[in-house]
C-alpha cells in the first residue's frame, strides 16, 4: 500500500529546506535504493493542505503522489498516471521550513502497478508495460483490481503498489500477497458476470 508522498528535485529540496540541504534517510522502502525521509512538505490545494513524507533519493522532477480522495479534499487536479508521466498533470503549492514554491505540474494519482525482476516476470509469463489484473484476498472484501501495469527491471524487487483508496476499498491492512491475472477481454467478462 502506497500512502500519499512527494518526490523532490534537488533544486526544490534546496528551495524548501535551504541551500546545500541533503535529505535524511529514515527507513528503506520495498524497492532497492528507495527510502522514506525524515522531512515532510506541506502540499496546498484550493480547499486545503496536507503534510506529506518526502521519499528519496532526489529525482529529476518533483512529483506529488496522492489518492483521488486526497485530491478532492485538497481541491487538486490529479490525473491517474504512471510515475514520471507528469506533463499536463496538476499543480499545487509546496511549503517547506525554508521556502515555498508553486508547481504547475507534477501532481498525480499513481496508476496501480507491480514492480518485477526479469526472472519473476519470465516465470509468470508477463512483460514490461503489460496490463494485468491483480487478485488480492482479504478476510471480507477480496477483489480483482484491473489495469495494473507491469514494470520490469533488474533494479526492482517484486512488489505491487496500490494506493490507500484501493487498499481501503478491499479492507487491506498492511502487506498481503496477490495473484497476477492475465487481462480478459470485455466479452469474456460479460460472459462471466452476465451469462446469456
Amino acid at each position: 500500500m502506497s500512502a500519499r508522498h512527494i518526490h523532490l528535485s534537488e533544486r526544490d529540496v534546496e528551495l524548501l529546506f535551504g541551500s546545500g540541504y541533503r535529505l535524511i534517510e529514515k527507513r528503506a522502502l520495498s524497492q532497492p535504493g528507495q527510502y522514506a525521509c525524515e522531512e515532510k512538505v506541506e502540499v496546498v490545494g484550493s480547499r486545503g493542505s496536507m503534510k506529506m513524507s518526502v521519499l528519496g533519493p532526489v529525482r529529476e522532477n518533483t512529483q506529488v503522489e496522492i489518492s483521488l480522495t486526497d485530491a478532492r479534499v485538497m481541491g487538486l487536479f490529479a490525473p491517474v498516471r504512471e510515475s514520471g508521466d507528469i506533463a499536463g498533470s496538476g499543480g499545487c503549492k509546496l511549503v517547506g521550513p525554508a521556502g515555498e514554491k508553486e508547481i504547475t505540474e507534477g501532481v498525480i494519482v499513481a496508476k496501480r502497478h507491480v514492480h518485477m525482476t526479469p526472472e519473476d516476470a519470465a516465470a509468470l509469463g508477463v512483460r514490461d508495460k503489460e496490463m494485468v489484473g491483480l487478485q488480492i484476498e482479504t478476510e471480507e472484501r477480496s477483489a480483482i483490481l484491473g489495469d495494473v501495469i507491469v514494470r520490469v527491471s533488474p533494479y526492482y524487487a517484486t512488489a505491487a503498489h496500490i494506493d490507500t483508496d484501493e487498499a481501503n476499498a478491499i479492507g487491506l491492512r498492511g502487506d498481503a500477497y496477490g495473484r497476477i491475472c492475465k487481462k480478459m477481454d470485455t466479452h469474456s467478462l460479460l460472459a462471466i458476470f452476465c451469462p446469456l
